[in-house]
């Protein structure tokens, strides 16, 4: 584990109950918020005095967090969910109040892999339905399973994954086989043959493509516009004691957010994660994805995508309940949640808008007046209470509606659901619950 840390700065307009803090983070370019907080000064402005420890793995943060080792975390936008509902090896109720980013992710598979999905098919990368069909060919001619890595169980890595794989029929649990492995890790795996494909953050996509181990096929926005990705999260018990303090954070890094976000200041933002030695990859692979030029074949032209890392655009920032309750129809859609629960109310306990608005109140940042929002109807850009909003498609058509969350786990047909799907509707339609 290593740490990195700044000296105590000046004052909020309501004093900090706690001024050091130590939160983690993971080497990967969305810890770019937290990041910039502390090297640009941002948490230093609201009187705190913040260490970013970089940890090995999703594990070990959702550990130090639960047992006060850290104060709070850059997290996949699904472990405080996780966490609360009592589904990972701890019950420890989290909350979210700020979203890191949206987009980011990939799915790369080897050198070896995308030869043969050419073979089964010419138009293998045409489009993310194009390459999960070859991939599916693939898949029934091969004598044993690919082997596919994620990052952690209640990630959108994971769901991501799935999402594409399901999309050619191919059944996740059954098809292939599904590791976890850090993120930081994926390369060298990918490069030995213990795996023959991933789903993961940047840098470690193009760090498989410049070395001329892997291919990227498809990257989170291809399979959804402006999705979210990680948030940053607490302990309910922490927020309950520590209100102040909390605000604070939300102030600074929404301040690093809109700083992040500036296509100005991204070459600036590449040498602070690779030179202060928040990602240990190559400068040039940092700095050509968070410029959104994404080298998806080796020795080939970059492709640009300048909506790949999004930090304050599009209310990115802002923790939507509903897309808390898009990670719930996940984890039922594939039988991690087996009980018949009140989604929307459960997602407006641990995805916390009202704290956001606070904070941005505080700077001047306009924020939506909505708690949700409906997924897959924009193929282009939109406003919302004159902000700015930016594409939300699908990549399969399919539209996410948060007052109809049980109809949309429903209509897939490739499933793992292990609950009653007519007790779950009956719940989630109950007069309040939706």
């Amino acid at each position: 584990m290593e740490t990195i840390s700044n000296n105590k700065g000046t004052t909020t307009m309501q004093e900090p109950e706690k001024a050091d803090l130590c939160f983690g983070i993971m080497a990967l370019s969305d810890c770019a918020v937290m990041a910039v907080a502390r090297e640009k000064g941002f948490f230093e402005q609201q009187g705190l005095n913040v260490r970013l420890s970089k940890e090995a793995s999703w594990a070990s943060i959702r550990d130090k967090v639960v047992v006060g080792e850290l104060d709070g975390a850059q997290m996949l936008a699904a472990m405080p969910i996780a966490a609360s509902l009592g589904i990972e090896p701890f019950h420890v109720p989290m909350i979210t109040a700020f979203s890191l980013g949206l987009n980011g992710n990939a799915i790369t598979v080897s050198d070896s892999l995308l030869q043969q999905m050419y073979a089964m098919d010419s138009d293998a990368m045409v489009s993310p339905i194009t390459a999960a069909r070859a991939l599916k060919k693939v898949i029934t001619s091969f004598d044993r399973k690919l082997v596919f890595a994620h990052v952690y169980p209640y990630s959108s890595h994971n769901y991501e994954l799935r999402y594409w794989l399901a999309s050619a029929g191919i059944d996740p649990d059954e098809d292939v086989q599904l590791i976890v492995i850090p993120p930081a890790q994926m390369v060298s795996h990918l490069g030995e043959g213990d795996i023959d494909g991933y789903c993961v953050g940047e840098p470690w996509n193009g760090q498989a493509v410049q070395s001329g181990i892997g291919h990227t096929l498809v990257t989170s926005y291809d399979l959804w516009n402006n999705k979210p990705e990680k948030v940053f999260a607490v302990q309910q018990d922490w927020l309950d004691r520590y209100p102040a303090t909390h605000q604070a954070v939300l102030v600074a890094m929404l301040q690093a957010a809109r700083w992040a976000d500036h296509p100005d200041n991204r070459e600036e933002l590449a040498a602070i994660l690779c030179n202060r030695g928040y990602i240990d990859a190559p400068l040039e692979v940092v700095s050509t994805s968070l410029h959104g030029n994404l080298e998806v074949l080796c020795r080939h032209p970059a492709q640009s995508l300048s909506d790949f890392n999004v930090f304050f655009r599009y209310a990115a920032s802002f923790p939507w309940v509903s897309h808390a309750q898009w990670f719930i129809s996940q984890m039922y859609r594939w039988g991690q949640i087996g009980e018949v629960l009140n989604i929307r109310q459960v997602a407006k306990y641990i995805y916390r808008p009202d704290l956001y608005r606070q904070a941005a109140q505080l700077v001047g940042i306009p924020c939506p007046l909505e708690d949700e929002k409906v997924e897959g109807c924009h193929a282009e850009k939109w406003s919302l209470n004159d902000i700015e909003m930016g594409r939300d498609l699908f990549f399969d058509g399919s539209v996410f509606n948060p007052d109809n969350v049980v109809d949309y786990i429903d209509h897939f047909d490739v499933n793992s659901l292990n609950v009653d799907i007519d007790a779950l509707k009956t719940v989630a339609n109950r007069p309040g619950a939706q």
